[in-house]
């Protein structure tokens, strides 16, 4: 496994990381990551790698893994969604605002719900309970099953009481 240095290596090693993470065993998660991406630079890869920092509360860090995503391919909207959100955790809530908006039209992204959910995340910080129950119902459109956007809109209904 070593002595190649192909696409599909670029993969075992990426995928090795998701293993890795998914075990709770970050540095190892990064490290397979940073195999992957000196073989083949992916924007997977970077978005990962950025997730295992963030995991691990470098969110600095993990924004730069996502803008280095963003570089490789622009399509890709799950470092987009990401750097929302860990924008939202560094309290940095008018700054996450574009990049939640970017993931939303972003050509290459499967889970279109998240970033409405963290965009309602973000205005429910500003006090715009409207917004932040739009965004939830946006969310759930997309993903009906999205058990976490369904109590958090009963809680933000709830305040309107």
């Amino acid at each position: 496994m070593e002595d190649e240095k192909g696409p599909e290596q670029a993969l075992r090693y990426f995928q090795k990381g998701y293993e890795a993470q998914m075990q709770g065993d970050l540095d190892a998660a990064i490290e397979c990551y940073t195999r992957s991406i000196d073989i083949m630079p992916t924007a997977e890869a970077h978005t990962f790698r950025g997730w295992a920092y963030s995991f691990q509360g470098d969110h600095e860090r993990a924004i730069a893994e996502c803008r280095r995503a963003i570089e490789v391919d622009p399509d890709f909207g799950n470092p987009y969604n990401d750097i929302g959100a860990y924008l939202i955790e560094l309290g940095r809530y008018d700054e996450a605002i574009p990049w939640l908006k970017k993931a939303m039209t972003a050509r290459r992204y499967e889970p279109r719900h998240y970033p409405h959910f963290n965009l309602s995340r973000v205005y429910v910080k500003q006090w715009k309970i409207q917004e932040a129950i739009g965004e939830i119902k946006t969310a759930l459109e997309l993903e009906p099953r999205y058990v976490v956007a369904r109590k958090e809109l009963h809680r933000l209904l709830g305040m309107l009481n």
